[in-house]
């Protein structure tokens, strides 16, 4: 399956990932990830990607697309893939079909874990006691809900459109949000590796 993952800050999206990749047998990609392996191995984006992130500036679209073009066409990712973190803008949303065309691949599911706010900054709050965080305060948290509310509302009206996006209850214990989701997903025809 080819498969995008979305959910706020605190849904547990990236957790959730890498569970349900490791169960489908396919890779989890994350545009952080993508990001550090190409910065690690000084590749000629990692290092133009390395200028930008050292002066505290977003790494530009064309840079993130071409990373994650490439990391796309690696060998485990002919299977299958799961991707966390992007697209994140309408343009990347393109840019993404317009690649995965190409291999005449199209995305399967749009999986979003739905969370109530309150719950999430709780979440939040909590881990930013526990690993010491003081820069994560009530309000910062709240503006980062709001921010991502206001960035994704065009991608998941978008992935609703073309009839893909299927929300998922991200609130309970891990397990239980795995669950939810690999049932979803056996719905839509995937099988589990495990």
């Amino acid at each position: 399956m080819r498969l995008l993952l979305m959910g706020p800050p605190g849904s547990g999206k990236g957790t959730q990932a890498t569970r349900i990749a490791a169960g489908l047998g396919i890779p989890a990609i994350s545009t952080g990830d993508i990001f550090r392996a190409n910065v690690a191995d000084a590749t000629p984006l990692g290092r133009v990607a390395r200028e930008y992130m050292d002066a505290g500036e977003y790494v530009p679209d064309q840079v993130t697309n071409a990373m994650v073009r490439d990391r796309l066409a690696h060998p485990d990712c002919e299977p299958g893939f799961l991707l966390d973190g992007y697209p994140r803008t309408l343009q990347q949303v393109h840019e993404l079909d317009s690649f995965l065309d190409e291999g005449t691949n199209r995305l399967d599911a749009v999986v979003e874990l739905v969370v109530d706010r309150d719950v999430l900054v709780d979440r939040l709050l909590l881990r930013a006691r526990s690993e010491g965080r003081a820069d994560d305060t009530l309000d910062v948290i709240r503006r980062r809900q709001e921010v991502y509310a206001e960035q994704t509302a065009p991608l998941t009206a978008e992935y609703a459109a073309r009839g893909l996006l299927h929300a998922v209850d991200g609130d309970g214990q891990v397990e239980l949000v795995s669950e939810r989701i690999t049932g979803l997903l056996a719905g839509l025809g995937a099988t589990s590796t495990r």
